[in-house]
C-alpha cells in the first residue's frame, strides 16, 4: 500500500463514513466498471465528474469521491476501501475487554484455558480480561465477551434444569399426578439432563417509554423473537436497526430503566395451546383471566406462523351455516372463507358474528372469538350471552380490552389464530371472529409511530395491509394430507359514516373473499340485520351452498332489486296497476322475512322451506304486520307435523319438484287455516273492540251525566246560597234606612216642637 493509499483509508475512516454507504460505492463500481474509467480519466471534466457522483453515489461519500477526482487519485479507490475495511474497521469492530466471573479463583493453567478460548471467540489476540469474584452463583464461573454470556455455573445450571422440569410436566396430558409418577418424571428429567453452555447475547436498555424498549448491543435479533428484562417482563422485538433493536413490551415497563439488561431468549413469540382452552377466557399471551384457575396445555405454538400454501388447500365447497335467512340465502359462507363484516359502530356487526357462533351448536365447530381493543363490559356480556345458550363449552375468548397496551391489543389476533390452527390441524372446522380489525390497525399505528417508522395514508405505517393479510391468509380449508380441518374467518372492521373507501376497509375488503355491509338508515329503520343487499357479496361462499339452498333462493336477489327500483318510480304515484302492486307486496314481504331478532337463529331445511314460500308468493298477500308471526307459525307446524319433510332436505341437501310441492300443498293449506284464525281472531278483536268501545262510550255518558247532574246541584246550591246572602243583605239595607226614616222623623217632629 502506498502512503496516500493509506492515508486516504485514515481520512476515510476520521469523516465518519458509514461502512454501508462505503460497501453500497464498492458495489455501485464492481456492478458498473464504465462509472470508474469514467471517474478516473483526467480527460473528463471535473464538473462532469462531480455531476455523475451526485446523481449515483451515496450523499455521505460523496464528498470524499470529489477529493479523489480533484486530485486526479481516483484510481485509488478499490485499494482504499481495502485499506480501510482491513485495518481500520477492523480494529474499531474488534472486542477489547472480557469479564470472567467466579466463585473460586481460577488456577493458571485454567486461567490459561478460559484465555485462549475468549481470545478465539473475539478474535483479539490483546484482550484484557477482568475478574470479578460473585459467591452467589455458588459454584463455576461465567463468561462475558462483548454482548454473549457463557454460563458454567451451578446456578445457571440449576435454572437449567428447573425450566426442563417444568418443560416436562407442562408436556404430560394429566394434570393429577401421584407421588410415584412426579418422582418418575424427575428423574428422567435429572438423567436425560445435559447443560448448555451455549452463549447467551445480552443488551442494555437505552430509551424506555410508552411500552416501547430501545435496546442496545444484541446484534443477531429476529423480527419477532421474544427477549426478557431483569425484571422478568417479556417482550418482542418489532423492529431491528443497524445500531439497536425496537421491542414492544407485555407487561409494564415500571420497572425498566436505562442500564437494565435484556436477554435473547432464541424463541419465537408463542402460546399454549390445547384441547382445554374450550370454554376458557384468555388474554393476548395466552394466560387465564377467568379466574378458574390455569389451563392445562398440550404443546406450545407460535403466534406467527406461515399461511398454509395453496398445494396444502382445498377449494370451499361446504357450508358454514349461520342460522341468519338474510346471509345464508344471498351471500352464503363456505368453511375456509374470509367474510368480511362491516359497517358503522351499532349496527349490529357483533351480533351477528354472536348469532353465527350460536348456530354452531352440536355441529362439531369450534369457535373462537377474539376481543380487540373492546370495554372490559362489552366482553363480559358476550361471555354471559354464550353461557345463556351454552355456546362457550364450545368457545375459546381470547381478550384484549381497551385497558391493555397496544402490543396486546396487537398480538391478540395472532394468538386467537395460533389457537384456531391447534385445532384445524386436528381435523376439526374452526370459526374464528377478529371484533375488530379497525381497532386493531389502530394499535399498531400507534406502536409504528412510538418505534419512529414513517407515516403513510391516515398515519398508518406502510406495512398496514400485510399486517391483515398475513392474518388474515391463514384461514383455510385444509387438504387431508394437510390435517384435513378449517379455519373460517370473520373479521369485523368498523367505518366512519358509512365511508367503505377509507385505508382500512379498503385494505380488508380486498384480502377477504367477500363482506357483509350494515347500513346505519336500515338498522334504525327496525331492518336487523340491516344487510345491504346492494353492496354486500360473497365471491367464493356459493360453492358451498347446498343444492337444496341454491335452488330456494334462486330469485330471491333479483326480486329484492326489482322491489327497490319500483319502489323508487312509485313512491310519487296513487294509480298502480295490480301487477305493480303485488310486486311491491311481494318485496316488502321479503324485506319483513329478512328481519331477525338475536336468538332466533333457523336450520337449514327450515330456511329452504321459507325461501320455498317466498318464491312462490305464499307471503305476498299475508298483511305486512302479520308476516314475521306467520312464519314462526309455519316454521314451527312443520317442525311439530312435518318433521319427514326436514328431515329429507337435510340429509338429502336438495329437494325435487315433489318435495316442493309438498311444501307448498303444506303452505297453503296451513295459510287458509292461519289466516281464517286471523280473520275469526280478528273478528273477535273487532267485536271485542266494538263492544269495549260502547261500554266506554256508556260509562263515558254516564260519567258526564254524573257530572251534569253534579255541576247542576253545585249550581242550584250556589244559587240559593247567593239568594240567601242578598236577602240578608236586603234585610240589612232595609233596617238601615227605617233607623235612619225614624231618626229624621224624630227630628222633624223635635223641630215641629220647638218652632211652636
Amino acid at each position: 500500500m502506498t502512503e496516500a493509499t493509506i492515508a486516504y483509508a485514515k481520512d476515510l475512516y476520521n469523516s465518519g463514513i458509514p461502512k454501508d454507504a462505503l460497501l453500497q460505492t464498492r458495489d455501485i463500481l464492481e456492478a458498473v466498471p464504465q462509472i470508474k474509467v469514467e471517474l478516473c480519466d483526467p480527460t473528463v471534466l471535473v464538473t462532469k465528474k462531480q455531476m455523475v457522483i451526485d446523481r449515483i453515489f451515496p450523499k455521505e461519500i460523496r464528498a470524499f469521491l470529489k477529493i479523489l477526482c480533484d486530485s486526479n487519485d481516483f484510481n485509488l479507490i478499490d485499494d482504499i476501501i481495502k485499506e480501510y475495511r482491513d485495518t481500520f474497521l477492523a480494529n474499531s469492530d474488534a472486542i477489547n475487554r472480557a469479564e470472567l466471573i467466579y466463585v473460586t479463583e481460577p488456577t493458571e493453567e485454567q486461567y490459561d484455558g478460559i484465555a485462549a478460548f475468549i481470545k478465539k471467540e473475539c478474535g483479539n489476540n490483546d484482550i484484557e480480561i477482568d475478574m470479578t469474584k460473585d459467591p452467589s452463583i455458588k459454584s463455576g464461573f461465567i463468561i462475558k465477551v462483548g454482548t454473549k454470556e457463557y454460563d458454567w455455573s451451578e446456578q445457571g445450571r440449576i435454572e437449567q434444569l428447573k425450566d426442563k422440569i417444568i418443560g416436562d410436566m407442562s408436556k404430560l396430558e394429566n394434570a393429577s399426578f401421584s407421588q410415584e409418577s412426579i418422582i418418575s418424571i424427575l428423574r428422567t428429567s435429572v438423567s436425560e439432563f445435559e447443560l448448555e453452555a451455549k452463549d447467551k447475547e445480552i443488551g442494555i436498555v437505552n430509551w424506555v417509554g410508552d411500552g416501547i424498549v430501545n435496546v442496545d448491543g444484541i446484534d443477531h435479533a429476529c423480527y419477532g423473537e421474544i427477549v426478557i428484562f431483569d425484571c422478568g417482563v417479556k417482550g418482542m422485538v418489532q423492529d431491528v436497526r443497524r445500531d439497536e433493536i425496537g421491542v414492544i413490551l407485555f407487561g409494564g415497563d415500571t420497572e425498566i430503566f436505562e442500564g437494565s439488561r435484556v436477554v435473547r431468549t432464541g424463541r419465537m413469540a408463542g402460546i399454549p395451546i390445547g384441547e382445554k382452552f374450550l370454554g376458557r377466557i384468555v388474554d393476548a399471551l395466552g394466560a387465564p383471566i377467568d379466574g378458574k384457575g390455569d389451563i392445562e396445555s398440550e404443546g406450545y405454538r407460535p403466534v406467527e406462523m406461515p399461511a398454509p400454501s395453496i398445494v396444502d388447500r382445498l377449494s370451499v365447497s361446504e357450508p358454514m351455516e349461520t342460522g341468519i335467512l338474510a346471509i345464508d340465502s344471498m351471500f352464503p359462507i363456505g368453511r375456509g372463507q374470509r367474510e368480511l363484516i362491516i359497517g358503522d359502530r351499532q349496527t349490529g356487526k357483533t351480533s351477528i358474528a354472536l348469532e353465527t357462533i350460536l348456530n354452531q351448536k352440536d355441529k362439531d365447530v369450534v369457535c373462537v372469538y377474539v376481543a380487540i381493543g373492546q370495554k372490559a363490559s362489552s366482553v363480559a356480556k358476550i361471555v354471559n350471552t354464550l353461557k345463556a345458550a351454552d355456546a362457550l363449552k364450545y368457545t375459546v375468548i381470547v381478550s384484549a380490552t381497551a385497558a391493555d397496551a397496544a402490543p396486546l391489543q396487537y398480538i391478540a389476533p395472532y394468538s386467537g389464530t395460533a389457537i384456531a390452527e391447534y385445532f384445524m390441524h386436528r381435523g376439526q372446522d374452526v370459526l374464528i371472529v377478529y371484533d375488530d380489525l379497525s381497532k386493531h390497525a389502530v394499535a399498531y399505528r400507534a406502536i409504528s409511530l412510538l418505534l419512529e417508522r414513517s407515516p403513510g395514508r391516515e398515519a398508518y405505517p406502510g406495512d398496514v395491509f400485510y399486517l391483515h393479510s398475513r392474518l388474515l391468509e391463514r384461514s383455510a380449508r385444509l387438504t387431508p394430507e394437510a390435517g384435513g380441518g378449517s379455519i373460517t374467518a370473520l373479521p369485523i372492521i368498523e367505518t366512519q359514516a358509512g365511508d367503505v373507501s377509507a385505508y382500512i376497509p379498503t385494505n380488508v375488503i380486498s384480502i377477504t373473499d367477500g363482506q357483509i355491509y350494515l347500513e346505519s338508515q336500515l338498522f334504525f329503520s327496525g331492518q336487523r340485520p340491516a344487510v345491504n343487499v346492494g353492496l354486500s357479496v360473497s365471491r367464493v361462499g356459493g360453492a358451498a351452498q347446498t343444492k337444496a339452498m341454491k335452488k330456494a333462493s334462486g330469485s330471491i336477489r333479483v326480486d329484492l332489486a326489482q322491489y327497490r327500483e319500483m319502489e323508487v318510480f312509485t313512491q310519487f304515484s296513487s294509480d298502480l296497476d295490480e301487477t305493480t302492486l303485488n310486486q311491491l307486496n311481494h318485496g316488502r314481504a321479503i324485506m319483513e322475512l329478512l328481519k331477525q331478532p338475536l336468538g332466533t337463529a333457523f336450520s337449514m331445511p327450515e330456511q329452504v322451506v321459507t325461501l320455498v314460500a317466498i318464491n312462490n308468493h305464499i307471503f305476498t298477500d299475508v298483511p305486512i304486520d302479520y308476516v314475521l308471526k306467520f312464519r314462526m307459525e309455519l316454521v314451527n307446524h312443520f317442525r311439530n307435523d312435518y318433521t319427514d319433510i326436514l328431515n329429507t332436505i337435510d340429509v338429502q341437501k336438495s329437494i325435487d319438484d315433489e318435495t316442493v310441492s309438498q311444501i307448498l300443498s303444506v303452505c297453503e293449506s296451513f295459510k287458509k287455516e292461519a289466516l281464517e284464525r286471523k280473520r275469526i281472531k280478528d273478528e273477535e278483536n273487532k267485536k271485542l273492540e266494538e263492544e269495549r268501545a260502547l261500554a266506554e262510550a256508556k260509562k263515558r255518558e254516564e260519567i258526564i251525566k254524573e257530572k251534569k247532574a253534579k255541576a247542576a246541584a253545585e249550581d242550584e246550591a250556589i244559587r240559593a246560597e247567593i239568594a240567601a246572602e242578598d236577602a240578608k243583605l236586603n234585610e240589612e239595607v232595609n233596617k238601615e234606612i227605617s233607623a235612619e226614616d225614624a231618626k229624621e222623623a224624630s227630628e222633624s217632629t223635635k223641630d215641629d216642637a220647638e218652632a211652636k
